[in-house]
Parts: structure tokens; C-alpha cells; sequence
């Protein structure tokens, strides 16, 4: 009896015959009821492994079981029944037939590394980490061994072992393509994203038609600011598989960084169709109207975002600047007081609530704000820059002088605030004092010349 058609016409995957399994499933359990299980043995064997290849837990289960009823000293069936345990998530029980069958036969490797699988999953790491350090003692030659150890070790962060053993893995065979994937994940984890790339690179020649092998490299060409390079993987990735929404949100993010905007937000909302209930992509969604100066469509997006995740800090922020861009700014207010809740030490919030004052009418508001902002970072030149133009704008020229001092002891490479040092003394009719920072001025940026020479012809 066949299960698999033998040389299909094509060369694609094999057609499993699934009810000639399920006769044969009967026909071992009618062996077992008779009696005779023994004198059948390697059918029952065989059907078994079959039921193992093609996911029928439920049918193997029953007879293994029936099985193990007759030779219950058989290792092979008390592993065979711990995989299917392994494939019921059932750990607990899987964890214990593994253990009968090692009680059989100790040094058996397959049960031993499906046994590091169960303590894997019942989050007893040490103990499958012991379990694997004991393959490789007995094997030293077994690549699943180093594989499913590494793999532990990359679970628990420690990517640095995870990658000798990887390493260790592809020595003994080149071309196993999962350690490739993981070795490149690892570097990636430690910041070492040439070498990642590489592992990735030889992933996708074994791979190619991976969709999560092409997003992963578009990401280390995104950590490494070649967006080009990653808009290119990222459409590769959705041409493999376009209902992956983190393709889609990433090349939306790259054609952002290039200035791209339209094409960055037709990925963003591609994303967000995908995947609307994350309160992220929701919020890119508004970053990309914003650079595009749609301030209505960016404050749908960022309200959206705020649904999701009322304590999403960066979503008030952005609300507020599109609130203020479109002059409703008791709204951008009540955004950017929310953020502060949530943050009071920002000073990007602080310094948006300042502006959104200032544009306010409210120079006094904007002022104690700045010097809330100073409080805690003194040497803050935006915030000193802001409070002596807005002394400026008062008539308080002494006041504005005072803070543009501060400005230069900050920066003095700064030319402008040097420039705007000379024009507040020229408004207090002090020329001389006015000539002696200009000159600074000249000596910092001479060009800045033209721009006194339109603002002081005489």
C-alpha cells in the first residue's frame, strides 16, 4: 500500500494519501487487539513514524498507547509517545516518557534531545541545557546537538555562546539553513551587523524564497542607514508574502528616511490595513501625514494611536505639534500637559509646551515654561536662545541682553547669536559695545556680513 504517489509528473511536493494511513492505523490497532503485535512489529513501527510525518497526533496516540500496553520495555515507542506529547503541547507528560525511555536506553541521542525540547518548553533551561551538553559528549559530531544548544543560549540572551555554537553547527554542516538564520539574528543582537548581514546573505542562498530572510537584511540596512538597499529587500518580502505587516511598515519608515514621503505613507497605511490594532504603526501613519503637512489626517492617525494606548507619550507630543500647526491650540495644549503627566521630565515636551504658549500670545506662560526647562538643564541653549528673543519682543532689552550672554558662553562658535548680541546694543544706542561683537561675529562667519548689511545699511 502506498502513501506517497512515486514519481509525480512535476516536480513538486508528493501527494500524501491520507486515507490509505488511516486504513492502516486501524489495521495495527486490529493487530494489537488479536494478539499477534509482535509478529507485526515493524508495520506497526512504520505506521507510527508515518502518523509522526503527517501531524496525526490524535491516531498515533491511540496506538502507541495500545502498543506500549504489549512491550512496555521498548524505548522507541516510550520516545515515539513523547514526541507526540511534544506535538499536544504537553509537555509535563512528554517531559516523563522521554525520562522512561532514557531509563531503557540511556544513551539514546534522539530521545535526549527531544527530551531538552520538553524541558525547553516547561522553562527548565539548565536542565536542557545539562540534557544537550550530554548529546555532544556522546556525539560529538551531532549538528542538532550544537543547533538546539545555541538556540537555548540565544532564549537566555547569551548571544555570544549562541554564536560558537551556531559556528559550530555549520562546520559540521554548511548547509543547515535554520543555524544560518539564527547565527544571523545573534550578530544582529550584539550589534555586529556586517557579519549579520553576511549569515543572512547565506541564509537567502539556501532560502530564497524566505520572506522573513529578505525583511531581516532590509533591517541591518536599516540600522546601517542604507535605505535604498532595505526598500529593496522590504519589496522583495512582500512580493514573497504581502500579508506580512512589518514589511510593509518598515519600507514605509525607509522611504520616510529618503524624504519619500508618498510612497511612505501608502506602505504605512498597507501596514495599518494589516494590522490596525497596534498602536505604533497607527502613530507612523500620523508621521507620515505630518510630513506631508496633512495635520487633519496626522491627528485622526495620532487619535487613533491614543485609543489603542492612552499612555502613549510620543502620540501626545506629535497631537499637540499638529494641533498647534493648524491653530487650535488649546487642544495642542491640553496634548502636550497629558505628555507631561506622563512624563515630567521630558524636555521635549516641555520645550513644545513653551512654543505652543509663545504662539499663544502667551509670553510670560512661555518664559516660566523655559525656565521650568532650565530648572533642570541649565545649560539648555534653545531654552535661553527662545527667553532672550522673547525679552526682545517685551522691550526688555537689558533682560534679552542678559540671556544672549549666556547663549555665547554656550556656544561661541554660534555667529547668529553673536549677530543678534550686536543689533539688542544697537537697540540700546551702546554702538561701540554693538562694533566689538560684531567683529566676533565677522571672525566666526564673515558671510554673515550680508545679512547685518540688510538688516543695518547704515
Amino acid at each position: 500500500m502506498n502513501f506517497y504517489n512515486d514519481y509525480p509528473n512535476e516536480f513538486s511536493e508528493f501527494d500524501f494519501d491520507e486515507s490509505a494511513l488511516i486504513e492502516q492505523i486501524v489495521r495495527g490497532l486490529e493487530i494489537v487487539e488479536s494478539g499477534t503485535a509482535i509478529l507485526n512489529i515493524d508495520l506497526i513501527d512504520e505506521t507510527i513514524q508515518l502518523c509522526m510525518e503527517n501531524d496525526f497526533v490524535e491516531e498515533g496516540m491511540i496506538l502507541i498507547e495500545a502498543i506500549l500496553e504489549v512491550v512496555p520495555y521498548n524505548s522507541e515507542f516510550w520516545q515515539y509517545k513523547g514526541i507526540f506529547l511534544n506535538n499536544s503541547f504537553d509537555f509535563h507528560e512528554a517531559y516523563f516518557a522521554f525520562q522512561k525511555s532514557l531509563d531503557l536506553n540511556p544513551n539514546d541521542v534522539d530521545t535526549l534531545i527531544n527530551k531538552a525540547i520538553a524541558e525547553e518548553n516547561l522553562e527548565l533551561f539548565d536542565d536542557a541545557i545539562e540534557t544537550l551538553k550530554e548529546v555532544v559528549n556522546i556525539e560529538q559530531n551531532n549538528e542538532e546537538a550544537f543547533f538546539n544548544l545555541g538556540f537555548l543560549y540565544e532564549r537566555n540572551e547569551q548571544f555570544a555562546d549562541a554564536i560558537d555554537l551556531f559556528k559550530k553547527a555549520l562546520e559540521l554542516d554548511p548547509l543547515f539553513v535554520e543555524a544560518w538564520y539564527e547565527l544571523g539574528y545573534c550578530y544582529e543582537s550584539n550589534e555586529k551587523l556586517d557579519e549579520a548581514f553576511s549569515a543572512y546573505e547565506k541564509f537567502l542562498e539556501l532560502e530564497p524564497y524566505s520572506f522573513s530572510g529578505w525583511f531581516n537584511r532590509g533591517i541591518i540596512n536599516v540600522k546601517q542607514n542604507k535605505f535604498k538597499e532595505a526598500i529593496a529587500d522590504f519589496e522583495i518580502s512582500i512580493a514573497l508574502n504581502d500579508k506580512f505587516s512589518s514589511s510593509w511598515f518598515n519600507n514605509g519608515v525607509s522611504y520616510a528616511n529618503l524624504d519619500m514621503y508618498e510612497e511612505a505613507l501608502y506602505n504605512i497605511k498597507k501596514a495599518v490595513i494589516l494590522e490596525n490594532d497596534d498602536p505604533t504603526i497607527w502613530f507612523t501613519l500620523g508621521q507620515a501625514h505630518e510630513d506631508l503637512e496633512q495635520y487633519e489626517d496626522a491627528i485622526k492617525a495620532y487619535t487613533k494611536s491614543l485609543q489603542l494606548d492612552n499612555n502613549y507619550f510620543d502620540a501626545f507630543i506629535a497631537r499637540a505639534i499638529s494641533f498647534n500647526n493648524i491653530n487650535k491650540r488649546h487642544l495642542a495644549l491640553a496634548d502636550i500637559n497629558n505628555a507631561l503627566l506622563l512624563d515630567e521630565d521630558s524636555h521635549e515636551a516641555w520645550l513644545t509646551r513653551a512654543q505652543i504658549e509663545r504662539n499663544m500670545g502667551r509670553l510670560d506662560a512661555a518664559v516660566r515654561t523655559y525656565k521650568k526647562i532650565l530648572s533642570f538643564d541649565d545649560k539648555n541653549l534653545e531654552a535661553w536662545s527662545n527667553i532672550a528673543e522673547i525679552y526682545s519682543e517685551q522691550g526688555r532689552w537689558k533682560d534679552s541682553i542678559e540671556a544672549t550672554y549666556v547663549c555665547i558662553e554656550l556656544k561661541p562658535e554660534k555667529a547668529g547669536v553673536y549677530y543678534k548680541k550686536a543689533k539688542q546694543k544697537i537697540l540700546l544706542s551702546n554702538n561701540k559695545e554693538a562694533f566689538e561683537y560684531l567683529k566676533s561675529s565677522f571672525s566666526k562667519n564673515p558671510s554673515i556680513k550680508n545679512e547685518i548689511s540688510k538688516d543695518i545699511p547704515e
